[in-house]
């Protein structure tokens, strides 16, 4: 057993190569070969989110708190709520992130390959983000 105590994790401001806005990251769990599993306690900021992007093996998200917003390609932008647990298939173009006025923190879940979890694409438009029926 590992007990890995509350505190000796840093927090990290998530990069802005990825990430529109302020995003906090804390690691929760990024195990070795041959286990893959990775996850992370994400915090975003009203109207932060990430870019668009896949993972290789899907990704779920499970909300801590607040509420926000994901959307997959080609699909609705659809709010999600503290209690949710959102499932994007592997290779699902996707996007998420805190609301139009509110924050929301999740834990997010994903397996990795070579050390590589996401293939990171363009930048979510303020455009796309204000149309969507929550928007601005």
């Amino acid at each position: 057993m590992k007990i890995v105590p509350c505190g000796s994790v840093p927090t990290t401001s998530a990069p802005s190569s990825h990430f529109t806005g302020r995003v906090l990251h804390q690691a929760l769990v990024l195990r070795e070969a041959p286990a893959r599993l990775a996850a992370a306690l994400v915090s975003f900021e009203p109207r932060a989110r990430t870019y668009w992007h896949t993972h290789p093996f899907g990704q779920t998200l499970y909300v801590v708190s607040g509420a926000g917003q994901a959307q997959s390609w080609g699909g609705p932008v659809r709010e999600i709520r503290a209690g949710d647990v959102v499932v994007f298939e592997p290779g699902e173009k996707h996007w998420h992130g805190g609301g139009p006025a509110t924050a929301m923190s999740h834990v997010a879940m994903q397996e990795h390959v070579d050390g590589v979890s996401a293939t990171w694409l363009e930048e979510v438009a303020d455009e796309a983000f204000d149309a969507s029926p929550a928007g601005g």
